[in-house]
């Protein structure tokens, strides 16, 4: 069978392009053939993806509301529709969906469905036409976690063909050494990480409210950039935490697996359900590390954390409680990392997700 994937940009910046990329990579190790069709500002072209990959990269005209508009998609697929078995579309990307509308693609399609549209009402007026009919051309459609699909009030009509495929990525790995020297920088002190745009939904105030609660045993790494990174640096300077927290900027996929191997836990403190998963929760499980997240309403974030500590979400007592319940009871960073690595085993590991995706593009191609 020859598979597509389409939605979404190029390079790889967020969690949905990995998601994809990985799939494209691993259906290919695994000898399906599966090209990645995205979007780019950048440079267009056909890149290879081991040897049964391609990603095809069409020149988009630019971004709005964080969508691509590129026509070429349309293009292309409509040229190219004949060559493929299944069509595997990820959302939300209107200009994805707009792409199969018009394709003339006549086999199955999956809808792989990673979050609603939550903050962009206006936008979703516009596209939910559009969105509802992909929600009826899909012969089947997943989620990340079988609570997302549940709770979407988008899916509510559809859930007779809806499942889940969790996540699922290589194990993090980091150099012993490398974790030591940058544990060394933190002597004494209860090493917590973060790790995302700095955008509202994440949660980053409310996490530095609760840095306010905790003694000054702790000290918190935030990865990331975003356009909130001065506010949150005014933050830290009002409430004299520039001893405490680190903004660390952007860190190379070289240099994050350091950080996980140095931290005591890593500290999720989304507070929207545009956080559906957390990718971020399953690279720290690989390596053994506890996790500190929320109960966002409709969100899978506390499903994939079930091994870990979870507190509700917007409030900075319980953040800080949980985290001093992980750090401060004898045992419990040992117990609890031990419990996310074998939760990340058996559930998230690439190979899963790879063997779960085949078994189901087969299912819709007999259909």
């Amino acid at each position: 069978m020859k598979i597509l994937q389409l939605g979404k940009f190029y390079p790889i910046r967020g969690g949905v392009e990995k998601v994809m990329l990985d799939l494209t990579t691993g259906l290919s190790a695994a000898g399906v053939s599966c090209d990645m069709l995205c979007a780019t500002t950048e440079e267009a072209g056909v890149f290879p993806v081991g040897d049964r990959g391609r990603v095809i990269a069409v020149k988009a005209w630019g971004k709005v509301a964080a969508t691509m508009i590129a026509p070429a998609m349309i293009g292309w697929l409509r040229a190219h529709r004949n060559e493929y078995d299944l069509i595997h579309i990820h959302h939300p990307d209107p200009m994805a969906a707009l792409a199969l509308r018009l394709s003339g693609f006549k086999g199955p399609v999956v809808m792989h469905w990673h979050s609603d549209i939550v903050s962009q009402k206006f936008f979703l007026w516009l596209y939910k036409p559009l969105q509802n009919w992909v929600i009826r051309r899909a012969s089947r459609i997943v989620g990340t976690t079988p609570v997302y699909v549940r709770e979407s009030p988008h899916l509510q009509n559809a859930q007779d063909k809806c499942g889940y495929i969790p996540i699922g990525i290589e194990p993090v790995s980091f150099d012993a050494e490398k974790a030591r020297e940058i544990r060394a920088r933190y002597p004494e002190r209860h090493l917590l990480l973060s790790v995302g745009r700095l955008v509202p939904y994440k949660g980053y105030s409310c996490l530095l409210d609760a840095m306010r609660l905790l003694s000054e045993d702790y000290h918190l790494v935030i990865v990331g950039t975003g356009p909130l990174k001065e506010s949150l640096e005014k933050q830290i300077r009002d409430n004299r935490l520039t001893e405490r927290v680190t903004l660390a900027g952007f860190v190379s996929d070289e240099d994050l697996p350091g950080l996980f191997g140095a931290c005591d836990a890593l500290v999720l403190a989304s507070v929207m359900k545009t956080e559906a998963f957390a990718i971020v929760q399953i690279e720290a499980m690989s390596a053994g590390k506890p996790v500190v997240s929320t109960t966002i309403p409709g969100s899978g974030v506390a499903w994939v954390n079930s091994c870990g500590i979870t507190v509700p979400p917007s409030d900075a007592e319980a953040l800080a409680a949980g985290i001093r319940r992980l750090t401060e009871t004898p045992g419990a960073l040992e117990t609890y990392g031990k419990a996310a690595r074998e939760h990340f085993g058996e559930l998230f590991t690439l190979d899963k997700m790879i063997q779960k995706t085949i078994q189901l593009y087969h299912e819709n191609i007999a259909l």
